[in-house]
């Protein structure tokens, strides 16, 4: 399948009278744009607001984060299975808003979601500090039970950045990027001689609030699968959980995966990549061996002698994570494991909730249990008295002058799994 990203460049972005790119900078008709978000009687108001890099602003609770896009040439359209009707993804030309996000706040959903921070110390820990952000603070009907308040908190986000997006349809790309993989008995025989690589996405999928959907299908509900890289770069994925703000994929993580860049980057380079195999999280251990038996099988089966596996969460899925490298190690298959650690505070316990001595070639991306002190912000959006019950906060967290004291963990993205970030920790 063959890709193109059209990269439009936004420099800036402001409220108007007509949502257009003018020069680089994104003027947004909010009026029109919170009627739009707004069209859902689960939901009591929608507002908008702007946070941009260097700005003395927090946001919390973050919800996620998306990239927005428009289709331009190909079959589908964006986010297939929630915008879109459900075709494939991942080939023909997509414009991309470059430089830009839509971040959801509001009401918390569940307790593990976020802090971004524009400015000062928690900056440096989320690449969404360096995004101009449209924040989208949502509130739901009183008593709305958690599922239906977190289905109409990802349809938000999904409406506001596929309308955006729309504005780059007749646009001239400041730049475009080619992705291309051919199928695996193409791709060897043409490099015979280079390492034919796989790459295993593990998808949080524990249910209660801990969901990914996959064309609009929750994940927890498949058997693992292949799907084509650049159907992920097209927007095949979505996020729909509230896992540990620190290492949850949001669904910018997935369209924008540098795992996936950088192996196609590599691709007929430094190696042969011969796909992707997504892989769900479980909570029994049934469910666990199934899924392992089945993604390691198809690792296997499309001839991959190496294998890159990145994990989302921690605790119960370090059991996947490490069931998934066994089975591809004993299978021959050489295996580098992707992953944050829960270390303690002092970083001096077990960074991982299982083990084995076949993971022996591990990339870990910081300990999430690490503390940090956050000044007060200046602009506050969302409910700051959040940060005393999400993850990574507790009871004190919040001083009365408006500081915060938390663990990394409730930084979005500070430990993110997919490398997407930072922080590094040794190798082990």
């Amino acid at each position: 399948m063959r890709l193109e990203l059209g990269r439009i460049n936004i420099t800036d972005i402001r409220f108007g009278e007509k949502t257009e790119i003018q020069q680089g900078v994104l003027v947004i008709n909010d009026a029109e744009l919170k009627v739009l978000l707004a069209d859902d009687p689960n939901l009591v108001g929608v507002d908008l607001d702007l946070a941009k890099p260097g700005e003395d602003v927090r946001i919390i609770p973050v919800k996620d984060v998306i990239e927005p896009r428009c289709k331009v040439e190909g079959p589908g359209g964006v986010f297939p299975g929630f915008i879109s009707k459900v075709e494939t993804v991942g080939s023909g030309r997509t414009h991309v808003l470059s430089g830009m996000a839509v971040v959801t706040t509001g009401d918390i959903v569940g307790f593990q979601e976020g802090i971004i921070d524009m400015s000062g110390p928690g900056a440096d820990y989320t690449p969404f500090s360096k995004t101009l952000n449209l924040v989208v603070s949502i509130t739901p009907l009183e008593g709305l039970p958690q599922h239906k308040h977190e289905h109409a908190v990802r349809m938000v986000g999904l409406k506001a950045a596929a309308y955006l997006g729309s504005a780059a349809v007749d646009l001239t790309p400041d730049q475009v990027e080619i992705f291309e993989l051919g199928n695996f008995a193409e791709n060897a025989v043409q490099y015979p001689t280079l390492p034919k690589v796989a790459y295993l996405y593990m998808l949080q999928t524990q249910g209660l609030l801990h969901d990914t959907y996959v064309y609009g299908v929750d994940a927890k509900k498949i058997l693992p699968s292949l799907i084509s890289p650049t159907e992920v770069m097209d927007g095949a994925i979505v996020s729909g959980n509230c896992v540990s703000a620190c290492d949850k994929n949001t669904t910018y993580h997935h369209q924008n995966n540098p795992v996936i860049r950088e192996l196609l980057l590599q691709h007929g380079k430094e190696l042969c990549f011969h796909g992707v195999v997504i892989s769900n999280e479980n909570v029994t251990l049934a469910d666990k061996i199934r899924s392992s038996d089945y993604a390691a099988k198809l690792v296997k089966m499309i001839g991959a002698e190496g294998a890159i596996v990145s994990e989302e969460g921690f605790g119960n899925p370090d059991t996947d994570l490490i069931m998934n490298c066994q089975k591809l190690e004993e299978m021959g298959i050489k295996t580098v494991l992707i992953t944050d650690e829960y270390a303690g505070r002092d970083g001096a316990s077990q960074s991982l909730a299982d083990a084995t001595t076949l993971a022996d070639a591990v990339i870990s991306v910081g300990n999430a249990n690490e503390v940090i002190e956050l000044p007060a912000c200046k602009k506050v959006i969302g409910n700051l008295k959040t940060a005393e019950i999400i993850a990574g906060g507790f009871s004190g967290a919040l001083h009365a002058d408006g500081s915060i004291k938390v663990e990394i963990q409730a930084i979005t993205g500070s430990t993110n799994e997919l490398g997407f970030s930072k922080l590094r920790g040794e190798g082990f």
